[in-house]
């Protein structure tokens, strides 16, 4: 499944967790904040523990990141 989406509609064309306004970056910031995966789902419901933990698997392997 693909759990990261981007289109001018929402949030200005950011990288955010499908279905969801929760922008990719700030799901970065809540955690390098120190708030734990299950933190997070339980201050913005629209999330799940699997589409955060999906979304934060689909970052790492993304093409952008790969180092050459």
């Amino acid at each position: 499944m693909k759990w990261i989406e981007a289109d001018r509609e929402h949030l200005g064309g950011k990288p955010r967790v499908v279905g969801t306004r929760i922008s990719i970056a700030f799901l970065l910031e809540s955690l390098a904040a120190g708030m734990t995966i299950p933190e997070i789902v339980r201050a913005y419901p629209t999330l799940t523990e699997e589409a955060v933990r999906g979304a934060l698997e689909e970052l790492a392997h993304s093409k952008e990141l790969a180092v050459s």
